[in-house]
């Protein structure tokens, strides 16, 4: 399995619109997600080692975001057919197991990764209240294998800047994961 990084973020890139089907059986857009102060976009998938390595974190991120009035919601565009645990069926079963509290969305025919640049689970997009992009990196240090849970709060610092200035930070370091499983 070979990690992928995201590219640097591109400040001011606008979020494109999506509408897509969440784990609660409707259909949420882009609007419906956004908060009044900022929006965290997160691509993710039920499988990744990646992810499920600082699951807990960013549920616990998304809660605490939620007070500063950022909007949340994550994203999975992983080829169920070859991924199976990436299943629709099975991202309904990890949101309610571990009590998401932000809009868990299939991008099935994975128009929106494509529309976003995603790269790799987990890939993290923080846009201002104006939609434009402020963060694309890290949730804090963890890497596979490692739990600390004293580590610097990357995502989190920079989205509660944004919330209060409307700018993220100018030196952010990359996410890193496993690839967007392309159909």
């Amino acid at each position: 399995m070979a990690a992928l990084q995201p590219p640097v973020c591109d400040f001011d890139w606008q979020a494109p619109d999506f509408t897509l089907m969440g784990t609660d059986g409707r259909h949420h857009s882009l609007s419906d997600v956004a908060g009044e102060n900022g929006t965290l976009v997160m691509f993710i998938c039920n499988h990744c080692p990646f992810v499920l390595a600082i699951l807990d974190k960013i549920v616990r991120d998304a809660h605490e975001l939620t007070e500063h009035g950022i909007g949340v919601a994550a994203i999975c565009s992983n080829d169920p057919v070859s991924y199976p645990a990436d299943s629709y069926e099975n991202m309904q079963r990890i949101a309610e197991r571990h009590a998401f509290p932000f809009r868990y969305l299939h991008d099935a025919d994975q128009a929106v990764a494509m529309t976003y640049d995603a790269v790799c689970t987990p890939d993290f997009f923080g846009f201002n209240k104006d939609l434009g992009l402020q963060y694309r990196g890290r949730l804090d240090a963890t890497r596979m294998g490692s739990s600390s849970t004293d580590l610097r709060r990357d995502l989190f610092e920079a989205m509660k800047q944004i919330a209060e200035t409307g700018r993220g930070p100018e030196d952010q370091i990359p996410s890193i994961g496993c690839s967007i499983k392309w159909k």
